[in-house]
């Protein structure tokens, strides 16, 4: 059974937001926003803090109502140094729905601006990790939904500025533990200042015993007193981030375009051929997680790439062609996990709901063997709107990396003579299964695969061993699946397996695209590896790989290379510390010397 995770939520007469399971209101509705910005903004020196900084990093325990954060946002559009970037990173363990954060914040028509971008990218109440964009006010927020020890433990960012803002000490303990305090320390930049309402003597104490000078200061409204405290150290603001070189221009490449770009970083691709000339070229594509209930490391890190990648492909014009996606049991495991997973709490509330046959025959429109599984956020998407939207972000080079070297306080790329095609200080190689030749210790096998497609037919996303997706004016389906096989043409005979396929599972289907007339077919190469995990992550001091995504790579790419420019930028990561650690490519202990000279890599 889930964990209830509910605030409780209470009204007064007054019309003050009250949590029913601390006991405690949000704020006052007379002064919540003004005590906002006198403890929280004013307590930790803004905006004189961020002055002269090209990032500044803000942390806060207690999510609440997400007033703090909007008074920030607010002063932030206003006060901010120009072309900036502000990283938000807040906990709250018990989520408060949007309709209820819109009413409380309906209060406070002063950053009802600042609210309403809030309030649009207002997440799931789901545990985990969850990024916003706010991209009009040059910010992002990452929202961990969970315990605050966890949340803590998990995020890799620094903070410039700490609100901490959790219920009282007397009724919510947990947020002002020995572990929370440990946390606070542990992930403060140099310099970091901290600011809370409270003055109780086991918080002074803890933070003075963890290096911080604190001091009390005069209180807002009825509070007689409230706490400021700085770390040591001085604030230094991180060094301009080094040319970035991309090689590979398929989704991987593209999504770290997009990445990079929303990190103010212009990044240049190189590629030996046309965007999405390998995997990530078919007409259509499926966006759907990989299903574990066995490891919930698994299944978080993919429900939360799913959540990432909805987002992000809704705002591409032409992105989208289908919303959800049915998955058919192939084995009576299947049909064991499929009940299995509604019951996890990575999902929203109808996200995944599992069918018998007739509910699958019913959503098909022809009889189905058994049951299956209704993914309500997967979809299907056009992979070239997709690769034009973002690698439009970024420059390109026309051609084939041959070599990667040490060059300088960077990295050189060689062409296969041994000519210098680009000098850069972070280089990503995303060149799906040409990652294997310029990095030819990772463990990289090749699944080569035909996909065919006709004109004319429709239905909506299926999935088993095989699919069927729309294109949005015909039809994609296959795939064939041929292990250690690289660089083969189409064949009549793939052609004719994909149609067998399809047709045991599906024969109306099969029998409307027989009649259509003649489809066409390409084939593709994904790289995967041992345990079918990304790679995602450094392989040397500027040197980095996304790769490995094997045919989740359209579900998996947006976040994991927000990952990796997160690390080639020296930002906070959205992945929890646990999943980076699942895809890090060092994970197999693979040694030194992970890149050698090879050969072509096409993306």
């Amino acid at each position: 059974m889930a964990e209830d995770r509910s605030p409780r939520l209470l009204w007064t007469d007054e019309g003050e937001p009250r949590s029913g399971r601390f006991d405690d209101v949000y704020f006052s509705r007379e002064d919540g926003l003004a005590e906002a910005r006198a403890v929280f903004l004013a307590g930790c020196s803004l905006p004189e803090a961020w002055n002269g900084r090209g990032r500044f990093t803000v942390a806060e325990l207690g999510f609440g109502t997400g007033l703090n954060i909007a008074a920030l946002l607010h002063l932030w559009r206003r006060e901010g140094p120009p072309g900036a970037r502000l990283n938000l990173f807040s906990v709250e363990g018990f989520p408060l729905t949007r309709d209820d954060a819109a009413r409380a914040l309906a209060a406070w028509p002063d950053v009802a601006e600042a609210a309403r971008a809030l309030l649009d990218v207002w997440p799931a109440t789901t545990p985990g990790f969850h990024r916003l964009d706010l991209p009009d006010f040059g910010a992002t927020l990452d929202l961990a939904v969970g315990d605050v020890v966890w949340a803590l433990s998990r995020w890799t960012g620094r903070a410039d500025a700490w609100f901490l803002d959790g219920f009282a000490p007397s009724t919510n303990p947990a947020m002002w533990s020995e572990a929370v305090l440990d946390g606070i320390a542990a992930r403060s930049a140099p310099g970091a200042r901290a600011a809370t309402f409270t003055v109780a003597g086991a918080v002074r104490r803890g933070l003075a015993e963890r290096g911080f000078t604190v001091e009390k200061r005069p209180g807002h409204g009825r509070k007689r007193e409230r706490l400021e405290a700085r770390a040591p150290g001085t604030a230094v603001d991180p060094a301009a981030v080094s040319p970035v070189a991309l090689v590979g221009a398929g989704i991987a490449g593209a999504a770290l375009a997009r990445a990079f770009a929303a990190l103010g970083v212009r990044a240049t691709v190189i590629e030996a051929d046309r965007p999405g000339a390998g995997g990530s070229g078919f007409p259509a594509g499926l966006v759907t997680p990989r299903l574990d209930v066995g490891d919930g490391e698994i299944a978080g890190l993919y429900a939360q790439a799913l959540e990432r990648a909805v987002a992000l492909y809704a705002a591409v014009p032409g992105a989208v062609v289908a919303r959800g996606v049915l998955q058919l049991e192939q084995s009576p495991r299947d049909a064991r996990r499929f009940r299995a997973i509604p019951g996890q709490d990575l999902w929203p509330a109808g996200a995944m709901t599992a069918l018998d046959a007739a509910a699958c025959a019913d959503r098909l429109g022809e009889p189905a063997t058994g049951g299956g599984l209704w993914m309500e956020e997967a979809m299907a998407v056009r992979p070239a709107a997709i690769l034009d939207a973002w690698l439009a972000a970024a420059d390109r080079i026309v051609a084939t990396v041959g070599r990667i070297e040490p060059a300088g306080r960077g990295w050189a790329l060689l062409d296969e003579a041994g000519e210098a095609i680009i000098e850069a200080g972070a280089v990503v190689v995303a060149a799906g299964w040409g990652t294997a030749a310029l990095a030819s210790h990772l463990p990289l096998s090749p699944v080569q695969g035909q996909a065919d497609w006709v004109e004319g037919v429709r239905t909506d996303p299926v999935a088993w061993g095989g699919y069927a997706v729309p294109t949005g004016s015909g039809l994609l389906f296959g795939a064939t699946h041929d292990r250690g096989e690289t660089g083969g043409l189409p064949t009549a005979g793939a052609s004719a397996r994909n149609l067998a396929t399809l047709a045991a599972r599906l024969p109306r289907l099969a029998a409307g695209i027989a009649r259509a007339g003649p489809t066409r077919a390409r084939t593709a190469v994904r790289a995967t590896t041992p345990d079918r995990l990304p790679l995602a992550g450094v392989l040397a001091p500027g040197l980095f790989v996304l790769g490995g995504l094997g045919s989740r790579g359209f579900c998996a790419a947006p976040l994991l290379a927000e990952h990796v420019a997160a690390l080639a930028t020296d930002t906070p990561s959205p992945l929890p510390a646990s999943s980076a650690a699942r895809v890090d490519p060092l994970r197999f202990a693979v040694g030194e010397g992970l890149v050698e000279p090879a050969g072509k890599a096409d993306g």
